[in-house]
C-alpha cells in the first residue's frame, strides 16, 4: 500500500565499499536476513544511535566499538531485534562481532553490529556464524549488492528502499548511496529505523559526524508513523575515501551537505510512504512560530494524534480535531484567533474559527487526497518546522496484532 513508491531500480555502487546479503535462516525461511558492508581500509563511520533508555544488545556493543576503535564492517540482520534479552543478548552481539573479525583477519572492535525484528528473543547467534562465510564470499562493489542488501534488512517493509546522489565538489565528484528499513515503529528520537549511507569522500570522523547529525535533523528525526520509537534505531554514514576528494571549503561543504540531506530525506519519507497500513503520505508544516522548538512541538502534536490521523484515512474533514491538536501542543500565550491552517492550499481556519470561503465539498476533496500537506500559520514569528506522518488505518492494527503470528 506503499503511497507513491514503487520498487526501486538497483542504485549505482560507491567505490570502495562492498556489500552481501545472505540467508542464515535467523528468522524468516528461503530469504536473505544478513548483510555486510565493508568500507575499506581507509573507512570513515558516523553513526547516531537511539536515544531510547531500553537500548538493545547490538546498539550497545556498536557503541562501545565506535568509540573504542576504528569500524570498517557493518554486520545487520533482520527478524531479531537482540533486545530485551539481557546479558546473553550483549554476549551473543559480540561473538557475531568476533566471528566476522576472525574470519576477515581484523579487531572485533572494527565491526559495528545491527539487528531489527521482534523483541525479546533468545538471539540464534549459531546461525549467524554458520552464514558468515558464504556471506562474505560474496561481497561485491556493485548496484545489485545494495539493492540485495536493502531487500534483506526489510521486517514488515512493502518496498526496498534506497537512494543515490552525485555531486561535484571543487576537486572531483563523490557518490553517496543509501538504504533503509522501516514501517512501523517510527518516530523521531534518532533514528526511528536503520539506514546506511555509504559514499567516496574522502572525510574524517569528526565532519562525517557532523554533516550526518544535520542531515538526520530534517529527515529521519522529523518522521513518525505511529509515535513509537524503537530499540535498535541506528542511523550509519560510511566513507571509504576512495575519490579522493575532500571538502575544500564553505562552498563543498554545502553542496555536500544538501546531497546528504537530500538522500536522507528520501529514504525518510519512504519509510512514511511505506508506513505500516498507510493509504496517505501527510505533511505537517508549522510556520509562524516565535522558535523552531515551537513549530517542532506543533508539528508533532498534529502529525502524533490519533483522531487527526483516523480522519485522514476516512477522508473526513473534521478539521477541528487539527486545531485541537494545535492547541494542545504546549504553546505558550498562543492566540487562536491569529492561527490559520490550510489543507492542500484549501482555507480551512481563520480568525480561529472556520474560514468564512470553506465549503464542506472542497474540504472533502481536500482531505480524499493521497497526499496531503497541513499547512499551519501561528502567526507569532518567523520559525518553522516540517513532520512527515501518514495516516491510521484498518491495516496497522492488523499487522501489528499479527506481527508475531
Amino acid at each position: 500500500m506503499a503511497v507513491g513508491l514503487q520498487e526501486p531500480s538497483a542504485p549505482p555502487a560507491v567505490s570502495g565499499i562492498r556489500l552481501a546479503a545472505g540467508a542464515a535462516g535467523i528468522r524468516y525461511a528461503g530469504r536473505d536476513d544478513l548483510v555486510l558492508m565493508d568500507g575499506g581500509e581507509h573507512a570513515v563511520v558516523a553513526a547516531l544511535y537511539t536515544t531510547s533508555a531500553f537500548r538493545a544488545a547490538p546498539v550497545e556493543v556498536a557503541r562501545r566499538h565506535q568509540a573504542d576503535g576504528r569500524p570498517r564492517w557493518l554486520l545487520i540482520n533482520a527478524g531479531n531485534a537482540n533486545a530485551g534479552t539481557g546479558e546473553p543478548g550483549l554476549r551473543a552481539a559480540e561473538a557475531s562481532c568476533t566471528a566476522l573479525a576472525r574470519l576477515v583477519d581484523s579487531e572485533a572492535s572494527a565491526v559495528l553490529p545491527f539487528s531489527t525484528g521482534v523483541i525479546g528473543e533468545p538471539f540464534p547467534l549459531e546461525r549467524l556464524e554458520a552464514a558468515l562465510p558464504a556471506v562474505h564470499a560474496g561481497l561485491a562493489e556493485d548496484g545489485e549488492s545494495w539493492l540485495r542488501a536493502a531487500r534483506a534488512i526489510m521486517t514488515t517493509d512493502t518496498v526496498t528502499k534506497v537512494a543515490s546522489r552525485d555531486v561535484q565538489l571543487s576537486q572531483g565528484r563523490v557518490r553517496l548511496t543509501g538504504m533503509a528499513k522501516g514501517s512501523g515503529m517510527i518516530h523521531p528520537d534518532m533514528a526511528t529505523m536503520l539506514g546506511f549511507v555509504g559514499t567516496d569522500l574522502a572525510t574524517d570522523a569528526d565532519e562525517l559526524d557532523a554533516l550526518l547529525r544535520e542531515a538526520n535533523r530534517d529527515s529521519f528525526n522529523a518522521i513518525t508513523v505511529d509515535g513509537d520509537t524503537s530499540t535498535n534505531d541506528a542511523l550509519v554514514c560510511m566513507a571509504s575515501g576512495a575519490s579522493g576528494v575532500r571538502l575544500a571549503g564553505d562552498a563543498d561543504r554545502t553542496a555536500f551537505a544538501q546531497a546528504l540531506g537530500s538522500l536522507c530525506l528520501e529514504l525518510a519519507t519512504a519509510i512514511v510512504r511505506d508506513g505500516e497500513g498507510a493509504t496517505k503520505f501527510v505533511t505537517v508544516e508549522v510556520t509562524g512560530a516565535c522558535e523552531r522548538a515551537e513549530a517542532e512541538r506543533v508539528a508533532e502534536t498534529v502529525a502524533l494524534s490519533p483522531l487527526v490521523k483516523t480522519a485522514l484515512y476516512a477522508s473526513d474533514p473534521n478539521w477541528g480535531r487539527i486545531l485541537a491538536a494545535v492547541g494542545r501542543a504546549g504553546v505558550s500565550d498562543l492566540r487562536i484567533e491569529g492561527v490559520t491552517v490550510d489543507i492542500n492550499g484549501l482555507a480551512i481556519v481563520r480568525a480561529g474559527g472556520r474560514a468564512p470561503e470553506y465549503r464542506e465539498e472542497d474540504g472533502q476533496a481536500a482531505f480524499a487526497a493521497d497526499e496531503i500537506t497541513i499547512a499551519i500559520d501561528l502567526g507569532r514569528g518567523d520559525a518553522r518546522a516540517r513532520k512527515y506522518t501518514c495516516d491510521f488505518s484498518h491495516e496497522y492494527v492488523r499487522i501489528n496484532a499479527e506481527y508475531r503470528s
